[in-house]
């Protein structure tokens, strides 16, 4: 029994940096066969779901405990003081989302001080293209893995003003790069404008981001960025990132 749950174990571990069946066989040195076998388990249970192109990308299940389990931890007490700050110096809602495949999930949010809520929430996934998290991240990345994601995901309109094609999006990319922040002009959700930072891990690679959104009656997101990009930085050397890492 315990031989199985490590082999299942050891299939999750893979599944968050390979997509591929060949490259989870090849990661943990279990049979394809046994891999395959484990996935579809794990899609039955929605820790897993197929990508359409013979991928596999974590499930509805696995993001949603990934959310609540963050949650009640309160993202140690390391990171969430750096979100809460971010939230007292432009009193906007804050949020750390954490890649998932080719989505992200939101682990932390602190509510703005508006009367208003907006729609997002602990355990809820989001786009890369269309948010300013999701396009951090993209930015962190190369242009063959954005070009990858957009054939995945097919780039799905969120508003009227979503970023629908592969060269839209690798430009928008690029500007951010240029830029030092991702910014969302109510693209993933009307009357919404977000700024987006990317984080990065103590081996510097990308692994979410930290947004500050808002109403877009109440101010624009470069109004923020400078803010929430330091805030990233902040979180990501409270992940173990080098010092001296230019990522950022």
């Amino acid at each position: 029994m315990g031989g199985a749950v490590d082999k299942a174990f050891e299939v999750m571990e893979a599944l968050v940096e390979q997509s591929r069946l060949a490259d989870i066989a090849a990661a943990t040195g279990l049979p394809k066969a046994t891999v395959h076998r484990i996935l579809r388990v794990m899609v039955d249970r929605g820790l897993a779901r197929p990508t359409g192109d013979g991928g596999y990308v974590s499930g509805p299940r696995m993001l949603a405990l990934a959310g609540r389990v963050m949650h009640r931890l309160d993202l140690p007490a390391q990171v969430r003081p750096h979100l809460e700050e971010l939230h007292r110096r432009t009193g906007r809602t804050v949020h750390l989302a954490l890649l998932s495949g080719d989505e992200a999930v939101y682990v932390a949010k602190v509510e703005g001080d508006k009367p208003y809520r907006l729609a997002s929430r602990v355990g809820m996934s989001l786009h890369l293209h269309s948010t300013s998290i999701g396009k951090a991240i993209l930015a962190a990345l190369g242009d063959g893995e954005v070009a990858g994601v957009a054939e995945r995901t097919g780039l799905p309109r969120r508003t009227p003003r979503t970023i629908t094609d592969v060269d839209g999006l690798l430009a928008e990319v690029a500007a951010t790069r240029v830029r030092g922040w991702a910014e969302d002009h109510e693209e993933n959700e009307a009357g919404v404008c977000a700024a987006g930072a990317a984080v990065y891990d103590h081996t510097g690679h990308v692994v979410g981001g930290v947004s500050a959104a808002t109403l877009v009656l109440e101010a624009g997101p470069d109004q923020v960025g400078p803010e929430v990009v330091m805030t990233a930085r902040q979180i990501s050397k409270a992940l173990g990132l080098p010092r001296d890492f230019d990522g950022q």
